[in-house]
């Protein structure tokens, strides 16, 4: 079998996953998030520690645990969003203290954040699951509109140092294949400010292929190739969702300007 059979088959199994327990939501959906942050904290160590004895001990994974069990039994956001600061500041501290660097507690926030996002957008009502459904459209589609603009069009690279595959090209099909698929989503489910989603598509597909970038860089770092071995064809888990937990975090800050951080939802699909 072709690593593009893998990678295929791979999404459409991972895809079928997550539509599932977003559909389900509540704790199925929320089990789902705490995973993904265990499995990113996981990866993100796996390459950043120098060797096999970590400097701050078992704390990072000590914080880890907290915060999942923060996140499954539905902690309000509030709470959750102090929990998590606290949880990164400790680790950092401690860091600090021991003269280890920052990997470590950059690890812990781009794990806590990355789940905590999803699982605060998706809430328990009818407007978190068109927000879950319309963050996947967007950023799906970017994915797969940048592979197949970038591979047919080609042109000058975008980030060449951090990401030698990726084209201007296929950045600029990406983001106007996030924003149709976005706003036929949102048009589907019965928005009616289908102007303004169609902006948010476009910051979300944007910031999707900043997020891409950014474990590209952390990758290269670390000199890496995949975080990790997971996922067939694909690697790791955060290979599978660096664009969309950066997505996720800017539909959260988005949604909890227009109605707060326990229903972030709620002001970007009143439906």
């Amino acid at each position: 079998m072709s690593n593009l059979q893998l990678r295929v088959i791979s999404a459409v199994v991972l895809a079928v996953i997550a539509l599932g327990l977003t559909w389900l939501g509540g704790l199925p959906f929320r089990l789902l998030c705490a995973a993904m942050s265990a499995m990113i904290f996981y990866e993100w160590t796996r390459m950043s520690r120098p060797a096999a004895t970590n400097g701050l001990g078992f704390l990072p994974e000590a914080l880890v645990i907290v915060f999942i069990g923060a996140l499954i039994a539905g902690l309000a956001a509030s709470w959750l969003l102090l929990l998590v600061v606290i949880l990164i500041a400790a680790t950092a501290i401690a860091a600090f203290v021991r003269k280890t660097g920052q990997w470590e507690a950059s690890g812990l926030a781009y794990a806590n954040v990355s789940g905590l996002s999803l699982a605060l957008l998706r809430d328990g009502d009818h407007s978190g699951l068109i927000a879950i459904l319309f963050l996947f459209a967007v950023v799906w589609a970017t994915d797969i509109f940048a592979y197949f603009v970038g591979c047919a069009v080609g042109g000058p690279k975008l980030a060449p140092s951090i990401s030698p595959g990726k084209t201007r090209s296929g950045a600029l099909g990406g983001a106007v294949g996030g924003v149709v698929a976005g706003v036929l989503l949102a048009a589907a489910a019965g928005a009616s400010n289908l102007a303004l989603l169609g902006l948010v598509a476009l910051v979300l597909s944007i910031v999707a292929q900043a997020g891409d970038l950014f474990e590209s860089w952390v990758k290269r770092r670390h000199g890496r190739k995949d975080s990790g071995v997971l996922i067939p064809g694909h690697g790791g888990v955060m290979d599978r969702v660096d664009g969309l937990v950066a997505a996720a975090l800017a539909l959260y800050v988005i949604g909890w300007i227009s109605a707060g951080a326990d229903h972030p939802a709620q002001g970007l699909f009143p439906i």
